[in-house]
């Protein structure tokens, strides 16, 4: 009997201690599905407020491409920082996007008007009387686009224009445009309403002051009137460049055939000097601005023999042009200056009649 004792006590301690352990393991597993539910419950919710958790939830790879299973896999390694400081960049992008778009931000534009001439004619003075304008914005230097870097494309010519605000007028000169045959037809494939700014001068001195700016780098150059004219003779050599560029009228005929007569201004280089403020009124006027630049802008120099300014973009102080500008001609017989006016006559009249303003070269 009393081993049967025993053993009846034995299974009773074991049955005892199979309850409790069924009873502990199905308290645990109770716990454990209700901390998993919980916490896919948080995920579900912090995916609906913020966009990039949602990407945790893995698609089906069968219905995605490849490019879209690395996109998956980029985002699935990204920290929240990383989105977050995604989410600022793209607020940041909105709003300078904004901004370009309500014209708060500077771009680079093509230029919507030109000073395509004439060289030695007054166009540098111009530029820099127009730069006192607020509304209006140039290339630091002449870019020669359409002469000489037309291949290189529209995209590196708006490299080299300055950063505009809507309202500004984006500006280029380059004195060779005028004479360049193959300009007139390039700029009118760009813009048809361009605005063209031609600055002339008397002819005949306009070729003697482009002598002598390339008599100043050339020691050994000829004389003026050996260069003018045949061997010689009393004949105008008119293949001679500074001679060939003030026949005006052959190049406005040219440019007549792309633009009408509407969007050229043309600037007398000698008024320019002689009363700036005239010549720059006219030229607000033709932009369609506001006559901002005035008489309290310059100021006579009586040493070089022109204006100056007061005050421009670059300096608060007062200060003339180039010192290489408004230098001394040489000397040019008499007669030779006569027979050149002689030969330019007939032209300028042509060229007066065309652009519909009489300059007075004699």
């Amino acid at each position: 009997m009393e081993p049967c004792k025993g053993s009846w006590k034995v299974l009773i301690f074991v049955c005892v201690l199979a309850v409790y352990l069924w009873m502990f393991f199905v308290d645990y597993s109770h716990t454990l599905s209700q901390r998993i539910t919980l916490q896919r419950t948080r995920i579900s919710v912090s995916a609906r407020n913020v966009p990039h958790l949602q990407s945790l939830e893995q698609p089906k790879l069968e219905e995605v491409s490849d490019g879209a299973v690395s996109r998956f896999a980029k985002s699935q390694s990204a920290s929240p920082r990383n989105s977050s400081d995604t989410l600022k960049g793209n607020v940041s992008t909105s709003k300078y996007q904004t901004l370009k778009q309500q014209g708060l931000m500077p771009s680079r534009q093509l230029p919507t008007a030109l000073i395509i001439g004439v060289k030695k004619g007054g166009t540098r003075a111009l530029l820099e009387f127009l730069r006192l304008h607020p509304a209006i914005r140039a290339a630091g230097s002449e870019v020669h686009f359409f002469d000489h870097h037309y291949v290189k494309g529209f995209r590196w010519y708006r490299r080299r224009m300055p950063p505009t605000m809507v309202g500004q007028i984006t500006m280029e000169k380059t004195p060779s445009y005028f004479v360049t045959s193959e300009v007139p037809k390039r700029v009118k494939h760009m813009n048809p309403g361009m605005r063209l700014i031609v600055v002339v001068r008397d002819p005949v001195t306009r070729a003697i002051s482009d002598y002598t700016q390339v008599k100043s780098k050339r020691v050994k150059m000829p004389r003026f009137e050996d260069l003018a004219f045949l061997n010689g003779s009393r004949i105008v050599d008119t293949s001679w460049v500074p001679l060939k560029i003030g026949v005006y009228v052959r190049h406005l005929e040219r440019w007549l055939q792309y633009f009408p007569l509407s969007q050229f201004l043309f600037v007398s280089g000698e008024r320019l000097i002689a009363d700036p403020v005239m010549e720059i009124t006219r030229v607000q006027d033709f932009l369609g601005l506001k006559r901002v630049i005035c008489e309290k802008h310059f100021y006579f120099n009586a040493t070089k023999g022109f204006p100056c300014l007061l005050k421009s973009e670059e300096r608060a102080t007062p200060h003339c042009l180039g010192k290489n500008k408004g230098r001394s001609h040489p000397y040019i017989d008499p007669m030779a200056v006569q027979r050149l006016r002689d030969f330019y006559r007939p032209f300028n009249q042509r060229f007066y009649q065309l652009a519909g303003m009489d300059f007075g070269w004699f």
